[in-house]
């Protein structure tokens, strides 16, 4: 995810603030679907498959869900950006638990040599996911930067992420399918794991924060 320090505040008309908060919404609840489906199907994969790959990238699915609904819940209020420092903090004690899960269950998985089975499910999700995501992540970034919202331009950097963890579990999948290498699952894991932190770390921060106004210096003063 890339950092947001600090997002320039457009001058905008009442009627094209609430225009751009209606893309906003739409859009965060187009993620919220694809998310809600690939996270039952990849959990459901995933524990057919013995897979802690795929059961990772379906509980990252949920966050993207929670990350979606947050945009949906903050964009019902009146003064939006007045409710981002609160969602940032919930996600990412949400991002620090995924963590946590995955790194232990992979942990015990390479220690005990457990072996997951070849997924096909799990390579086709992946591999929808490559093809879908990215164009999601790029108009929820815009649709950021339009409305000088930090959280819509982080929703759509999680957007992102997704993509580039679809890359990493298809390699990994593909990995075990071919060559038997029942190891690169776990390892696969134990990356997600790691890019959980750091998200987690950026959310905690208030890196995505919000927009730093003239009136507002620091993230801090402008939404805590």
């Amino acid at each position: 995810m890339t950092a947001v320090d600090e997002v320039p505040v457009p001058q905008l008309t009442k009627a094209e603030s609430k225009r751009l908060g209606k893309r906003a919404q739409l859009l965060a609840g187009a993620s919220v679907s694809y998310n809600t489906v690939e996270s039952i199907v990849a959990i459901s994969a995933g524990t057919v498959a013995g897979s802690g790959a795929l059961i990772g990238f379906g509980l990252d699915s949920i966050i993207e869900v929670s990350s979606g609904l947050v945009i949906l819940w903050q964009f019902r209020h009146k003064i939006p950006e007045s409710r981002e420092c609160i969602a940032l903090r919930l996600i990412a004690i949400s991002f620090f638990a995924l963590a946590t899960y995955i790194a232990v269950d992979s942990t015990l998985s390479l220690l005990n040599g457990d072996r997951a089975e070849a997924s096909l499910v799990g390579i086709v999700l992946a591999s929808l996911s490559i093809a879908i995501m990215p164009a999601l992540s790029i108009a929820q970034r815009r649709t950021g930067r339009s409305l000088g919202s930090g959280s819509v331009i982080a929703d759509g950097s999680q957007t992102m992420l997704c993509s580039y963890l679809s890359v990493v579990l298809l390699l990994g999948l593909v990995l075990n399918a071919t060559l038997g290498w029942w190891w690169a699952d776990s390892l696969v894991a134990l990356a997600i794991a790691g890019v959980a932190i750091r998200e987690g770390l950026d959310a905690w921060q208030g890196k995505h924060c919000c927009p730093v106004t003239p009136e507002s210096s620091t993230c801090e003063d402008a939404c805590c």
